[in-house]
């Protein structure tokens, strides 16, 4: 199962190295594409410096969101704080229905230019998959075994980190992983308050009217999606796995 899964990542890996290789030097293809355009390849900053960059504010977005996320679940879905899941839940969904060009609008004031408002808006984005995941991972845990687990004389404590959040941990992985797709696409809109991320030549294609630019980096986040995607579900395989033997 593992070689299977690092099989599926090798692929999009290697072809987003491809189109990271290849894109700098693909001059020839983009004016063949599109002939009346001078300049068809994106050069004001390196695709690679901006993949990085757009990766390092995925990562600590969804991080982020996955801390928080995961802890509040935890806490509502204990008996003594349900009744404020439906609040917790409200809350959430209210995060991810804000645009998150109106959340970079009310972060910059406060946080300037740059990548913090855009992490900001990524974090708002993400909690509510990890959220709503989570609660059901750990509410789908069979009452059988939670009462053999205190019949062995676990305290709650520990059955929810050697029994509950084990169990769960496939659905919450899936939470994580879903958050993560949507903020390697969203990250795109923080070019728009000056972050590098892959949306900077799309941004600017889209103002110069220069659809090359716009499918450069179009091509390289479809891809990076993917790699993120396959890379996470990689990651909480190993560390289900570990956890449940």
């Amino acid at each position: 199962m593992m070689d299977l899964t690092l099989r599926r990542l090798l692929l999009p890996a290697g072809l987003l190295a491809g189109a990271l290789a290849f894109l700098p030097n693909s001059q020839w293809l983009f004016h063949a594409l599109f002939p009346e355009l001078e300049r068809p390849v994106y050069r004001r900053v390196a695709f690679l410096e901006l993949t990085v960059s757009h990766i390092v504010v995925v990562l600590v977005a969804t991080a982020l969101a996955a801390l928080i996320g995961i802890g509040l679940a935890i806490a509502v879905s204990r008996p003594a704080s349900r009744r404020v899941k439906p609040l917790v839940m409200a809350v959430a969904a209210i995060g991810q229905s804000f645009p998150p060009v109106a959340v970079l609008a009310v972060t910059v004031p406060l946080l300037g230019y740059g990548s913090a408002p855009t992490v900001v808006a990524l974090f708002a984005y993400a909690l509510l998959p990890i959220i709503v995941n989570t609660v059901a991972g750990l509410e789908g845990v069979d009452a059988g075994i939670t009462e053999a687990a205190d019949g062995m004389g676990l305290s709650p404590r520990q059955r929810l980190f050697k029994v509950e959040i084990p169990l769960a941990g496939p659905i919450i992985i899936a939470g994580i992983r879903t958050a993560a797709i949507i903020n390697v696409g969203t990250a795109t809109v923080g070019s728009t308050v000056g972050a590098a991320t892959l949306g900077n030549p799309i941004i600017e294609g889209l103002s110069a009217y220069n659809t090359a630019y716009v499918l450069q980096g179009a091509i390289l986040v479809g891809l990076l999606a993917i790699v993120v995607d396959r890379s996470i579900a990689a990651v909480g395989h190993i560390v289900v796995a570990n956890v449940l033997h």
